[in-house]
């Protein structure tokens, strides 16, 4: 006869034998492959080795440079062209803007007989001029719109050049009167002492920027004529 108890005596035995075997073989499959419980964490990297700390050092500036000029790479400039102060006798007052066309000097009267001198290019034959014009106008690395009668002349001038180091005015410009000359800078330091603009008075781009910090709107500007041709007065004083 078919005994109930027994039957699930036997049962429990069986189900508690299966699980033992089946945890003893996922324990050893465990043992053979270890899983991953998180696959999405790579291992950080090796730690570089502590860097030896470095002695405090105190801070030093780069020394400053000054920008070079822009005639830096200009011909050697003659000891008469370069500016100086002069014993210059004149009754005109300080501040004056003094031409002397023939020697290719321009003075700036400061007044007790002295005179600051610098070397300068001046018109071509047939192009100087004289008389007395005063400042109009200053302008810095102007823009050249060459004028009707220039462009007659050299039809192949641009109509029009802004401003720059590639410029024929220069760094510096300042207008006379209603003229169409003015005093100015040049790319061409080279051309200083001699004679060979169409009637504007050039200095190099060093001198006109001296010159320009200097003078004043309205300045009197006179302009002597090549027949007098005057003797330096005097010597450098510095």
């Amino acid at each position: 006869m078919f005994n109930l108890d027994t039957f699930k005596t036997y049962s429990r035995a069986v189900a508690v034998g299966a699980v033992a075997i089946s945890a003893i073989a996922f324990a050893g499959e465990a043992k053979a492959a270890p899983v991953q419980l998180f696959p999405f964490f790579q291992p950080l990297p090796p730690m570089a080795a502590p860097q030896p700390i470095q002695p405090y050092q105190r801070y030093q500036a780069t020394p400053y440079q000054a920008a070079p000029s822009e005639d830096q790479d200009s011909v050697e400039m003659p000891a008469r062209f370069r500016r100086q102060t002069v014993s210059y006798a004149t009754r005109e007052a300080p501040g004056t803007i003094i031409i002397d066309t023939p020697n290719t000097y321009l003075y700036y009267v400061l007044g007790n007989g002295q005179a600051l001198r610098y070397g300068i290019g001046v018109g071509r034959d047939g192009f100087t001029w004289s008389g007395i014009q005063s400042v109009t106008k200053k302008a810095e690395w102007p823009d050249w719109t060459p004028p009707p009668e220039m462009i007659a002349r050299q039809p192949y001038l641009p109509r029009h050049m802004a401003g720059g180091p590639g410029n024929p005015l220069g760094a510096r410009a300042m207008y006379l009167g209603g003229t169409i000359y003015r005093i100015h800078g040049t790319n061409a330091p080279e051309t200083i002492g001699k004679h060979v603009s169409s009637g504007c008075i050039r200095l190099t781009n060093e001198d006109v920027t001296d010159l320009y910090s200097r003078v004043s709107i309205g300045a009197k500007v006179v302009v002597l004529p090549m027949t007098e041709r005057r003797a330096e007065l005097g010597g450098a004083t510095r």
